[in-house]
C-alpha cells in the first residue's frame, strides 16, 4: 500500500559468508481490533500478518528471514537481524496485511 512508509538499512556490499545486519521499519497503524473510538465504536482490526526478507540471485530466491505476525506486535514494526550471503543480487522485502495488501521493496547487494 502506498501510504506505508518503509525504511531499510542494509549494506550495498558485503564479504562472502561474512555476517552483516539488516534493519527495517515500516509505518503501519496496526490496530488490534480491541480498542474503541471516541463514541465507543470498535476500531476495526488492521494488522500486518507477514514479513519476509530474501535474496534474489541468478534467478534463484533464498529466504533469509520470514515472520508470521500477530495482534500483539507493535505499530510500526521494526526488524533487525544478522545474516550472511555468498553471492550478490537483490535483497527483497515483503510485508502483507490481513487484507492481502502488500508492500515490496528491493535493495541491490554485491559480494566482494
Amino acid at each position: 500500500m502506498s501510504d506505508w512508509r518503509v525504511r531499510i538499512s542494509a549494506p550495498s556490499s558485503v564479504g562472502a559468508g561474512v555476517d552483516f545486519e539488516i534493519k527495517t521499519l515500516i509505518n503501519h497503524p496496526m490496530e488490534s481490533g480491541f480498542r474503541r473510538g471516541r463514541v465507543g465504536e470498535v476500531i476495526p482490526r488492521n494488522i500486518l500478518v507477514f514479513f519476509q526478507c530474501g535474496l534474489l540471485a541468478d534467478g534463484d530466491r533464498e529466504v533469509l528471514l520470514e515472520a508470521e505476525l500477530h495482534p500483539g506486535i507493535t505499530a510500526n514494526p521494526y526488524f533487525a537481524f544478522t545474516t550472511s550471503i555468498t553471492r550478490g543480487g537483490e535483497l527483497t522485502f515483503l510485508w502483507r496485511d490481513q487484507h492481502g495488501q502488500e508492500r515490496r521493496e528491493t535493495r541491490p547487494i554485491s559480494v566482494e
